[in-house]
């Protein structure tokens, strides 16, 4: 991860769900998907995509709006400039 990178996060119930959050996340905004990751309890689904502040923002819009209505997202963050030791969480 670059030094002016920042990661977004959010958290969706479902792998299907979460599919759908990360095309919707990237075709949206110039953001590279990190991992999702399903070792959650309780069905949730953790997306991280990593891009500049503007467009992680759009991209977690983006997400969020893609499935307005139709599932729940329990939770989304933005980290700018995250710490370096971070990344083992991330990936």
């Amino acid at each position: 991860m670059m030094a002016n990178q920042s990661v977004g996060l959010i958290e969706v119930r479902g792998l299907v769900t979460a599919v759908h959050v990360v095309d919707a996340m990237v075709k949206a905004a110039g953001v590279k998907h990190l991992s999702t990751r399903k070792d959650l309890g309780g069905g949730l689904v953790t997306v991280v995509v990593e891009g500049d502040v503007g467009s992680v923002r759009a991209a977690l819009e983006a997400g969020r709006n893609s499935i307005s209505g139709r599932a729940e997202v329990f939770c989304s963050e933005i980290i700018p400039r995250p710490h370096p030791g971070l990344n083992k969480y991330l990936k």
